[in-house]
């Protein structure tokens, strides 16, 4: 995957959960005439089912939210070891930080042995002078990614976030429980992932709309991310700035 495919990639998993969204809507339509009835049957669906539906809209947002970080992350190591081009010396010093991490296993516990051993290739590699292999980044997630662990992760790579002022508002401004849509995402998705919470009362007094609002605002702050660490990559930020080629410009 390019940076190009990023949008791609954003695209297809979004579209996912739009299309899930259009099913809530028209549930929720149905519902108007008393509890909606399957065609070709006598089932309905009641105001639970219909409540732990509206729940899953967490669960697939998270999953968004995460897989976008993921992939965001993965490009900027894959461009750094782009046809074996760079030396660590060459990289920003906060991505040589991670590639330090990264072969050195410095945040792993393992014995003595073992972490001699990962010392003594960090070294090897570093005294050839071998080009830059593929690399992992912690990047940790788990349940944790909000906006403010994606600035967080991002600065800690070097990579300026900027967000529009309207897309920034629209995150930020409060919905449930005093928070925002990306705050509210990662904590209805974590109390039903730890059981905290049934989906039955995740999505008390939730609508249809208001899940399609919080989707469209989650939707622009992660195209706006994508876009910053599109030109992070493309512009070279990943490397030291007398390395970049024509200065960095993107």
């Amino acid at each position: 995957m390019s940076t190009s495919d990023l949008a791609q990639f954003f695209d297809e998993r979004f579209s996912e959960v739009s299309a899930y969204l259009e099913l809530l809507e028209q549930v929720e339509v149905a519902a108007r005439n008393g509890p909606p009835k399957l065609a070709g049957s006598d089932y309905r669906i009641t105001a639970p089912q219909q409540k732990i539906l509206y729940s899953s809209v967490y669960l697939q947002l998270y999953n968004l939210v995460e897989a976008t970080m993921a992939r965001c992350i993965r490009e900027i190591t894959q461009a750094a070891a782009a046809s074996a081009k760079w030396q660590p010396h060459e990289l920003s010093d906060e991505l040589r930080q991670e590639w330090v991490r990264s072969s050195a296993r410095t945040h792993t516990d393992m014995t003595p042995e073992s972490r001699l051993r990962y010392a003594l290739q960090m070294t090897d590699h570093l005294v050839n002078q071998l080009p830059i292999r593929d690399f992992e980044i912690e990047a940790g997630g788990g349940g944790n990614w909000d906006d403010e662990a994606i600035h967080a992760m991002a600065k800690r790579l070097g990579c300026q976030i900027t967000i529009s002022s309207t897309t920034l508002a629209g995150v930020k401004r409060v919905r449930r429980d005093g928070m925002g849509s990306m705050k509210l995402v990662k904590d209805r998705r974590n109390s039903l992932a730890h059981g905290s919470m049934s989906f039955v009362d995740c999505a008390d007094g939730i609508i249809a709309a208001e899940l399609r609002e919080m989707s469209q605002q989650v939707e622009k702050y992660l195209r706006e991310v994508i876009l910053c660490f599109t030109r992070y990559i493309d512009s070279y930020i990943f490397l030291r700035p007398e390395m970049r080629p024509n200065g960095g410009a993107p």
